[in-house]
């Protein structure tokens, strides 16, 4: 299982990421909201500023400080060392 570090020691399973967005439209704002509403959303900011939303295969959102090109290279970076 491949693993990748969306910041501040907050580890996910790379297999379960289905999209790295930025969260500034209104869209993702409305499905951030809702899923904090169903028990589905994972703050991994510390209180920062979120950066990046990660959606997951499980419904899962997930908020990271970390910018989504910084997430996305770590993705690869991981892909890439394991070929």
């Amino acid at each position: 299982m491949k693993l990748i570090n969306i910041g501040f020691g907050n580890i996910v399973p790379a297999d379960k990421v289905i999209a790295i967005i930025s969260p500034e439209s209104a869209p993702i704002k409305r499905v951030v909201r809702e899923a904090d509403e169903k028990g589905k959303l994972i703050n991994a900011t510390y209180g920062r500023r979120t950066r990046a939303v990660l959606v997951t295969s499980s419904d899962h959102i997930i908020l990271s400080a970390l910018q989504p090109e910084t997430i996305s290279n770590r993705l690869n970076q991981e892909e890439t060392s394991n070929e």
